[in-house]
């Protein structure tokens, strides 16, 4: 059962960090802010990798 906890907070991460880069990405595409879209891009591959792993764990 801890695991199924551990995949869900992976995967609710990974949800917040999606949506943290996404608000980034597109703040910085508004604002012609390259380091800004850059770091949001970063952060949305980084909630894609957590929401996997969350996954994975919850499949064991």
């Amino acid at each position: 059962m801890s695991n199924q906890n551990q995949g869900l907070g992976d995967k609710v991460k990974g949800a917040v960090n999606k949506v943290k880069g996404e608000v980034k990405d597109q703040v910085g595409n508004a604002t012609n802010n390259k380091n800004l879209q850059a770091s949001g891009k970063k952060d949305k591959a980084k909630g894609k990798v957590q929401e996997g792993v969350g996954k994975f764990k919850d499949g064991q």
